[in-house]
């Protein structure tokens, strides 16, 4: 318990929390005569607090996005698969308290439970220790999985712009700078793409590379992609 604590930076005030929402209703199931506690309610409440809190910062801290880009986002970072990776990250498959044969049948590794138990730690810090720690917990596997997804999706721009036009042997596509403005401490850079000599996009960005990629998006746009 204390090198789980450890590992998610909460220490609980009572313990009897962590132990609920670690423990697998298989477990429960096998020590009937012992009345134990199991995670089911508290998957319950952690999907709630999981849900606000990705909500409440996806809306401050994406502001271009629309209602139904923030709904899509959302539902990225609170399905079955992200909180599996989320477990994963700190092994919570280990630290499960499960039965025998749920054990034996590689329940530790099991997608749905690491999810749901996930879950339930959450619901255990937000009732022990408040909204503050619980957002905390959430955010430091939410906001690097934000970040890795924008730059897979700045990875694609370039990339499928390249990829559909080598379908058309001799086109040739050409990247141009056409403005840099601002302090060096806050610059501005405006880039055209260019299809042979037609401009087909055209996008700005904090750097050339993002500029260059908010360009190939409009392209991609344009042309209907």
């Amino acid at each position: 318990m204390t090198e789980l604590e450890a590992k998610i930076g909460y220490r609980f005030r009572n313990i009897e929390l962590m132990n609920e929402a670690l423990t697998h209703s298989s477990y429960a199931n096998e020590h009937k005569a012992q009345h134990v506690k199991y995670n089911e309610r508290l998957e319950f409440l952690g999907d709630a607090v999981l849900s606000i809190v990705v909500s409440d910062y996806i809306f401050q801290n994406c502001p271009d996005l629309p209602e139904g880009g923030l709904t899509k986002l959302r539902a990225s970072l609170v399905c079955e698969k992200s909180l599996y990776e989320f477990a994963k990250q700190i092994d919570l498959g280990k630290y499960l308290v499960l039965s025998k044969g749920e054990r034996n049948n590689g329940g530790a590794e099991r997608p749905s439970i690491l999810s749901d138990a996930f879950e339930a730690l959450i619901a255990a810090i937000y009732i022990d220790g408040g909204i503050q720690p619980a957002s905390m917990h959430i955010l430091s596997f939410v906001i690097p999985a934000i970040k890795n997804q924008k730059k897979q999706r700045v990875k694609d721009y370039k990339t499928t712009l390249q990829e559909i036009v080598q379908q058309n042997p001799g086109e040739k596509l050409q990247y141009v700078l056409v403005d840099e403005s601002g302090p060096d401490h806050n610059k501005h850079f405006v880039v055209e793409v260019h299809l042979n000599s037609n401009v087909i996009g055209k996008g700005g960005g904090k750097s050339k590379k993002e500029a260059e990629q908010q360009a190939a998006r409009e392209a991609l746009e344009l042309m209907g992609y």
